[in-house]
């Protein structure tokens, strides 16, 4: 190729191209800007305060926002499932604190432990409410509008919407008014807004659908909002209760307590709660779960101010319902029955004593404080096994959870006990410091063996102990929330207005007579029958030929359907 013949790269000239239509017309591009030339060049416009205001709170209403801050709130929600929660098991959150001494301190200071009213889980609960408020607002404005619209004017080409026909009628008596009027009265039938425009009708339905996606965002909203105000006006509180022992329900019983924001102490129903029984169903037949427990049962006596006592049972998720409060079984374990007498004689101490269990065959351990035992206080560590074998070592192992061979272990600590200092203590601990051990390890004298009914004689006249028996205990969680009802509609309402979206088709359907033209050998006109879709609707043809045939057979015409034209 000559040099002549080359193309020019640079030329703009492109009438030649094969790949452009005839009538392209290539624009001008901008004309280069030259150092100090001004505003020749374009400018960009400038939001403001007020501009970059509304095009975040655009984004935070939009329904992408909502979703994912409705998945960010499941998200959110894992830790509290996590570890224990200082509102509902305020136990466990000491118990956690013992066995990870160095990651507790992080996760507290990130709110881990009150999950549900942390800063951050408040702030994408907020930012939600907001969000969700922000779509419905306009969006019900302008469904509202829509509802109050006239249906769209017929199409001029039916024969390309979906599920198209056409239907000749030969006339014998039908006239173009007659037919529209039937099929605008088939159409209010079947549950259509219809509009008639001349020899047309124009027919929509499915606004339920809009309607239903409305109330499923409105009812989160209920549930959000039912959620935090009563949250504000409940309560939760938790009680050890030992078999024979009346819980009643005032401010003092609770051995812990959470009151809401807007919590009054007159808030508090009255009403008692005995624990009579409790009963564990333990594995015995399977050997490789043997001693697992199957079920746990208590028999509880409730009685409401001015009622009759009521028994009832009490299971795991089986909650009793009673004093507009909810009672869950938590936890159980068991409780040492002991009488110590001083060294005078004198009965110094008589009660039931908690012991808290350390594994899955109940071994436990508990703390027995006498601070009214002469001449020095006692203090005793205790542990239980409630189906005692001894070990090689010596030591002692509890073989089964049930108290099939029970044994009470002591060691036993002279001294003050601090309990006059008005320093609160744990019942569950006992500070050793400035006491002496008069049984057990690190004394001349074994620690105190008892099994029930025994008793037996403490060092260095210190006194006695006897150990009366083994009771039961239950860990109860009384929970009282006034929104569990509203909370409950919503919920329904939201999965009513779902299943109405999902379910409701929203579509337009058209009837139309078409009169025959003056050269057709056939007097009379055509009727059509088209729909339009919004969104997937795979029944809609169905749904036209549905119109037809009942339409057709109303007036009384034979079909010969002419489809697809």
């Amino acid at each position: 190729m000559s040099p002549q013949s080359e193309p020019d790269l640079d030329s703009t000239d492109t009438s030649a191209d094969p790949q452009r239509p005839s009538d392209h017309v290539d624009g001008a591009g901008p004309e280069p800007v030259a150092s100090g030339a001004g505003d020749s060049g374009v400018n960009q416009p400038k939001l403001g305060i007020v501009g970059y205001l509304r095009f975040f709170w655009r984004q935070l209403t939009s329904m992408r926002t909502a979703l994912f801050l409705l998945m960010l709130l499941a998200l959110a929600a894992i830790p509290g499932s996590l570890v224990p929660q200082r509102t509902a098991d305020p136990n466990g959150v000491v118990q956690y604190k013992a066995d990870h001494p160095q990651l507790f301190p992080v996760l507290d200071k990130l709110q881990v432990f009150d999950t549900y009213t942390s800063v951050w889980f408040s702030a994408i609960y907020l930012l939600l409410f907001v969000s969700l408020i922000g779509c419905i607002v306009p969006r019900t404005k302008h469904h509202w509008q829509a509802l109050r619209t006239r249906p769209p004017k017929t199409p001029v080409r039916l024969s390309r919407l979906a599920g198209y026909r056409s239907v000749p009628v030969d006339g014998d008596g039908i006239t173009p008014d007659h037919a529209v009027t039937r099929a605008m009265a088939i159409l209010k039938r079947s549950g259509y807004r219809v509009e008639r425009f001349g020899d047309s009708v124009s027919a929509e339905r499915g606004y339920l659908r809009e309607t239903g996606n409305l109330v499923f965002h409105a009812a989160l909203v209920g549930v959000l909002l039912a959620v935090g105000v009563g949250g504000g006006f409940g309560y939760t509180g938790q009680r050890l209760l030992v078999e024979g022992q009346t819980f009643s329900n005032v401010l003092g019983s609770y051995d812990s307590f959470n009151p809401g924001r807007w919590f009054r102490q007159t808030d508090l129903q009255g009403y008692n709660l005995t624990l009579d029984k409790f009963v564990t169903k333990y594995e015995e037949r399977n050997l490789d779960a043997l001693g697992q427990a199957l079920d746990y049962s208590a028999t509880v006596t409730s009685q409401e101010k001015g009622g009759a006592k009521k028994t009832s049972r009490l299971g795991v998720n089986d909650p009793l319902s009673v004093g507009g409060t909810n009672v869950y079984l938590l936890g159980n374990g068991y409780a040492m029955s002991v009488t110590v007498r001083d060294g005078d004689g004198n009965v110094a101490f008589k009660d039931t004593v908690p012991f808290l269990p350390e594994d899955a065959n109940y071994t436990s351990t508990g703390v027995i404080k006498v601070p009214d035992a002469v001449p020095d206080q006692l203090g005793m560590v205790g542990f239980f096994y409630p189906t005692a074998s001894k070990l090689s070592t010596g030591a002692y192992a509890s073989a089964y959870p049930d108290d099939q061979n029970p044994l009470l272990t002591l060691q036993v600590y002279t001294g003050d006990l601090g309990l006059d200092d008005g320093v609160p203590q744990s019942v569950y601990t006992l500070d050793t410091s400035g006491l002496q051990q008069i049984a057990g390890r690190q004394s001349k004298t074994a620690s105190v063996e008892l099994k029930p009914g025994q008793t037996k004689t403490l060092p260095d006249g210190a006194g006695s102990i006897t150990f009366d028996g083994v009771k039961r205990y239950v860990s109860l969680d009384v929970h009282h929330d006034p929104s569990q009802l509203w909370v409950g509609g919503f919920a329904v309402l939201s999965v009513l207005g779902l299943l109405t979206s999902l379910f409701v088709p929203r579509r337009r359907v058209w009837v139309k007579v078409v009169p025959r033209r003056d050269g057709d050998a056939e007097p009379g006109f055509d009727l059509e029958y088209a729909g339009l879709a919004r969104g997937e609707d795979p029944n809609l043809e169905r749904a036209v030929a549905d119109i037809a045939q009942r339409h057709t057979s109303d007036l009384g015409v034979r079909i010969q359907v002419r489809a697809g034209q």
